[in-house]
């Protein structure tokens, strides 16, 4: 009977699993969040908010930072967190490795918004990217911010979206690197941005600076043929 639900579900497009660290992505990131002891979520690329909510449904209570760029998904992250005490959300601005004023490009689809160019790759597997305008915008280092949240968090888990500006937002947040405990970020199997740095450069990097890599999960891929163009990599202190 089980699998004939399941059969009837998946057939309108809704697959169910178990709530449990194996099977559910909620229930395994706050085990992962529980287990670190992390006090503060770095949300950068925060788009609308869809992660700081996800956050809440895995239990965690601590702060919530989420930073975003695009001016139309600000308004909707600034509306998603105005009833919640513990998620804080700065003025409107990039992360980067260096002060400076820079262009993002607004996609239609919003979340594939980046401060890089889009390659064509990209827009073949996802046409309802395309840029449609351009918004200038502060960039900072994460670092350099005097945030009193970040400032007095112990043990911050640092989610990073950025379209290809990864690498960046890294270097940027070296300043504060000794109470990050975790991170989260989207990495490219093929190149989608001019510029970016893919996966492998990024593994580096974090393998370096004392991270181990924890987890997987399935990002962006193409609808016609079924490739794995982006997933998120999951990493935390060796020693944590």
């Amino acid at each position: 009977m089980k699998n004939r639900i399941r059969m009837l579900l998946r057939g309108v497009g809704i697959e169910v699993h178990r709530y449990n660290a194996a099977q559910s992505l909620s229930a395994r990131t706050g085990v992962q969040l529980a287990h670190h002891e992390v006090d503060c979520v770095v949300d950068v690329g925060a788009n609308d908010g869809g992660y700081g909510r996800f956050i809440r449904s895995t239990g965690f209570t601590g702060s919530i930072v989420s930073f975003e760029p695009q001016m139309g998904a600000y308004q909707k992250l600034l509306h998603a967190s105005h009833s919640d005490r513990e998620w804080h959300v700065p003025a409107r601005m990039a992360l980067g490795d260096a002060a400076a004023e820079l262009e993002i490009n607004v996609a239609g689809n919003s979340v594939s918004s980046s401060l890089l160019k889009m390659l064509p790759r990209h827009l073949e597997s996802a046409p309802l990217s395309q840029y449609v305008g351009k918004e200038k915008v502060a960039v900072n280092r994460l670092d350099a911010l005097e945030i009193p949240e970040i400032k007095l968090a112990r043990r911050i888990f640092l989610k990073v979206d950025t379209q290809g500006y990864e690498l960046p937002v890294l270097m940027g947040a070296e300043g504060i690197l000794d109470k990050v405990v975790g991170v989260q970020l989207e990495m490219s199997v093929l190149p989608l941005y001019d510029g970016q740095a893919l996966y492998r450069s990024l593994l580096d990097w974090l393998e370096k600076t004392g991270f181990a890599m924890w987890g997987v999960e399935p990002g962006f891929s193409d609808s016609k043929t079924g490739q794995m163009l982006q997933f998120d990599g999951l990493f935390f202190k060796k020693n944590a």
